[in-house]
C-alpha cells in the first residue's frame, strides 16, 4: 500500500468543544499530527467562561486516513467532536458554476431591446449574414466540454451524471484562467456515431468543442471526424493538453542535462488516448527513438493484437517495461500506479528523466529515487513539475478563439509548447522547476498568442 501524503483533496473541517482553560488545545493538536493529519487553520467558532468552539482544518491522505484523524481526536478526553465537514464534498454542494447576464435589465426599454421585439432584428440580421453570430452571439467565447463518461480521470466508466463534476471544474477553469465561457455537456450515450450527430447539432452556439474523458480509441475517431465536419475547432484535452505539457516540460528537462530531442531514447507506458497523442507530438517535434509500452509490454512488430494506433508506433524490438527502460534516456508514464521500480531506473541512461504522471499515485513514487534521475516530474500538485493541462487548454482556446480558427493544428500544439517552456528563464532552471506554475499569469497569454501565430501561418485563422 502506498503512502500518500495528505493533501487538499481528502481536507476536512473537524469542529470540536474543549474546556475554556489553557492548554487544552495541544492535546488535539498532538493528535492530529500523530495520526499523520496536516493541520491547517484553526478557528474560534464561540468562547464563554466555560467552553470554547473551534473548527481546525485537517488534510489527510484518503477516506480512511480521515477517518483515522477524526477517531484520534473523538478518544480525546474532554474533547468533543460536534461535527466533521469533508471540504471537497462542501466545496461541490449545489455545482461550481452558473449563468450570469452580462447586462442589467432595469426598464422596460433594457427588456424590449434584449428580449422581444428589438431581439427580432437581431435574429433575422444573423440569418441573412450568418457570420455576424460571431459579433452578436456568445457564440465568439464560448465552448462546449462534451463527454461520454468512459474514461473519468483515472476512474474509468463512471457515466454522465459522474462526469458532471469534472465538467463543472473544466468550465471553472476556462472562465478563471482565460475567461472563456464554457459549459458542461454530459451525454447520455457512449455510441460513436450518436455522439458526432449530437456535438454536430449543438455546434451553432459554440465557437470551440473541447472533448473530455472519452476512453480510447473511439475518443480518435470522434475528434477526427467532427473537425472533418465542423468549421469550429475540436480539441481532446486528454489526448493533446497532455501532449503539449509533456512537450514543454521535456524541452526544458533536456536542457538542464543537455541532451537533444533528436538523439533522445524515450519510452512512453501508457498506450491510450495520452501516450498516443504524447508519442505523435514527440515525432513531429523530432525525437529519436520512441519505445511505447502497454499493459503487455513494448508494442512490437511481432504482436497480433495492436489497434491501429497502437501499430503507429510498433518497433521490431519485444519484451516488458524493464527492457524498453534500459539505457533509455526519459520514461514518461501515462499508466497505472508502480509499475515502475527503483532497479528499472537505475538501469537507464546517465542523468535520466522520469515523469510520472498517473494519477493519483504514479508510476513511481518519487522518493524512491530522488538521488537516481536528473529530473522527476508527476501529475500531482504536491510535489515538483507537475505536469497540468491547465497549462495549455485555457490558452489553447483563448487563441483559436481569438482568431476564430476552423481547426487545431499540430503546429498550434508545437507553438504551445514551446511558449510554455519559455516562461521558465533560463536563470531560473533547475532539477525542480522546469515547466511555470498554472498561476503564472503570463502563461494564457502567452499561449493564445503562439496559438493565433500558428494558425494564421497554417491558413486556419478566419479573423
Amino acid at each position: 500500500m502506498v503512502n500518500l501524503t495528505p493533501n487538499p483533496s481528502f481536507s476536512l473541517t473537524i469542529r470540536i468543544q474543549l474546556p475554556n482553560t489553557a492548554g487544552t488545545l495541544a492535546p488535539v493538536i498532538q493528535a492530529i499530527a500523530a495520526a499523520g493529519g496536516n493541520i491547517g487553520q484553526i478557528d474560534l467558532i464561540e468562547q464563554n467562561r466555560k467552553l470554547v468552539l473551534r473548527d481546525i482544518t485537517v488534510d489527510a491522505s484518503s477516506t480512511e486516513h480521515a477517518e483515522t484523524i477524526v477517531n484520534a481526536v473523538k478518544a480525546l478526553a474532554e474533547i468533543k467532536v460536534l461535527d466533521v465537514y469533508d471540504r471537497t464534498f462542501n466545496l461541490h454542494r449545489g455545482g461550481k458554476i452558473s449563468v450570469q447576464g452580462k447586462i442589467s435589465l432595469k426598464n422596460q426599454g433594457d427588456l424590449a431591446m434584449a428580449y422581444t421585439p428589438g431581439v427580432g432584428r437581431v435574429c433575422t440580421a444573423i440569418a441573412e449574414n450568418p457570420d455576424e453570430v460571431y459579433a452578436l452571439t456568445i457564440k465568439s467565447n464560448t465552448v462546449a466540454i462534451v463527454t461520454d463518461g468512459s474514461a473519468v480521470l483515472g476512474l474509468g466508466n463512471l457515466g454522465a451524471e459522474g462526469a458532471l463534476p469534472v465538467m463543472e471544474g473544466k468550465a471553472m477553469l476556462f472562465k478563471n484562467f482565460a475567461d472563456v465561457d464554457a459549459f458542461p455537456i454530459c451525454l447520455a450515450t457512449q455510441d460513436t456515431d450518436q455522439i458526432v450527430e449530437t456535438v454536430k447539432n449543438i455546434a451553432p452556439v459554440f465557437g470551440g468543442i473541447n472533448l473530455e474523458d472519452i476512453s480510447a480509441p473511439r475518443c480518435f475517431e470522434i475528434e477526427a471526424r467532427l473537425q472533418k465536419e465542423l468549421d469550429i475547432p475540436i480539441f481532446h484535452d486528454d489526448q493533446h493538453g497532455t501532449a503539449i505539457v509533456s512537450l514543454a516540460a521535456l524541452f526544458n528537462a533536456l536542457k538542464l542535462v543537455k541532451k537533444s530531442l533528436e538523439e533522445t531514447r524515450i519510452v512512453i507506458n501508457g498506450a491510450g488516448a495520452a501516450g498516443v497523442a504524447i508519442a505523435r507530438l514527440l515525432r513531429k517535434a523530432g525525437a529519436g527513438t520512441i519505445l511505447m509500452c502497454d499493459s503487455r509490454g513494448i508494442l512490437s512488430t511481432s504482436r497480433s493484437d495492436l489497434n491501429e494506433q497502437k501499430k503507429e508506433f510498433a518497433m521490431t524490438q519485444s519484451g516488458l517495461l524493464a527492457d524498453a527502460l534500459m539505457g533509455a534516456d526519459v520514461f514518461m508514464g501515462v499508466s497505472v500506479p508502480g509499475v515502475v521500480t527503483p532497479e528499472m531506473v537505475k538501469s537507464m541512461a546517465t542523468d535520466p528523466i522520469v515523469f510520472a504522471m498517473a494519477n493519483p499515485i504514479p508510476e513511481i513514487q518519487p522518493e524512491l529515487i530522488g538521488g537516481d534521475v536528473a529530473v522527476m516530474a508527476t501529475g500531482r500538485s504536491d510535489y515538483p513539475n507537475q505536469i497540468n493541462n491547465v497549462l495549455a487548454f485555457p490558452g489553447i482556446f483563448r487563441g483559436a478563439l481569438d482568431c476564430r480558427a476552423k481547426a487545431m493544428t499540430t503546429s498550434m500544439y508545437l507553438e504551445a509548447a514551446a511558449a510554455i517552456a519559455s516562461l521558465v528563464k533560463p536563470s531560473d532552471l533547475d532539477r525542480e522547476h522546469i515547466i511555470p506554475s498554472v498561476f503564472d499569469e503570463r502563461v494564457v497569454p502567452t499561449v493564445a498568442a503562439a496559438v493565433q501565430h500558428a494558425a494564421r501561418a497554417d491558413g486556419v485563422a478566419s479573423s
